[in-house]
Formats: structure tokens, sequence, C-alpha cells
């Protein structure tokens, strides 16, 4: 199965209305980053194990570890979870940027390192989503 077609049944496999909002969350991420790199993690380890919940990642930005090694990710991701919607934006190093930043404008939201959490789409403003979107896709690999 290619990766579009597992993110769409991921986001079909959704109970609505959080099934309409990742797929609008999903076609507004598209559209700030129309020729990225689409990734789907099903959030089980090698040995099938569930560690994390399921995620859609958009683009992709180096990690670097500590002892030198590096590993490509992605930069934009977006998962839902038992009481709504996470959108993480990776590759921020000021871990307070993003609450200090749009935490505020976001609206009825928790702002944590690299990621917004909210329950759904009405709870936020998107063009201030967008914005910080915006801002950790100009700011990879800094």
């Amino acid at each position: 199965m290619s990766i579009k077609e597992q993110i769409k049944e991921y986001i079909t496999s959704q109970p609505e209305p959080k099934r309409n909002d990742m797929q609008e969350l999903h076609q507004q991420i598209l559209q700030v980053l129309p020729t990225c790199k689409l990734w789907f993690l099903d959030g089980k380890d090698d040995t099938g194990k569930i560690v994390s919940n399921p995620n859609i990642g958009y683009g992709s930005y180096t990690i670097r570890y500590a002892d030198g090694t590096t590993r490509e990710f992605y930069q934009i991701g977006l998962s839902a979870n038992t009481t709504g919607i996470s959108v993480y934006i990776m590759g921020i190093k000021d871990k307070t940027y993003l609450a200090n930043t749009y935490g505020k404008k976001l609206g009825k939201v928790t702002v944590t390192g690299y990621c917004i959490r909210f329950k759904t789409l009405k709870d936020i403003h998107m063009d201030i989503l967008e914005a910080a979107i915006r801002y950790g896709v100009k700011t990879k690999n800094e």
C-alpha cells in the first residue's frame, strides 16, 4: 500500500467529526508544502508493538544526535489522539518558542516544545497554525 493510500485509510478510520478535521488539516498542510515528502508512521516499533499514535508526516529534516549520527525525519506531523488532534512542528531548537510566540494566539490549545494539541478545528485559529507551520519549515536544519 502506498503512503498516500495509508494516509487516506488512516484519516477515513477516524470517527466524525475528527475525520473531517483531519482531512481539512491534511489539505491545508499540503497547500503550505505542496511538493513535500509524505510520511506515514503506523505507531509500531520493529517488533510490531504499538509505541505511539500513528502519524502523518510532511517534509523532511535531519535530526543530529549528540554522538554525531543523523537521521531523516518528517518536519510537520499530524496525528489523532484520544482527546483530539496533535500537530507536530519538528526541528525548532528553542523548545519555548511555539508556546511563547503562538500559544495565546492559537485558541483553545495546549502547546509543548514541538506539539500543538487541540480538540477540534473550531477551537483554533487556522491562520496562526499555518504561520507556526511556515515558521517551522523556514527554520529547518538551522
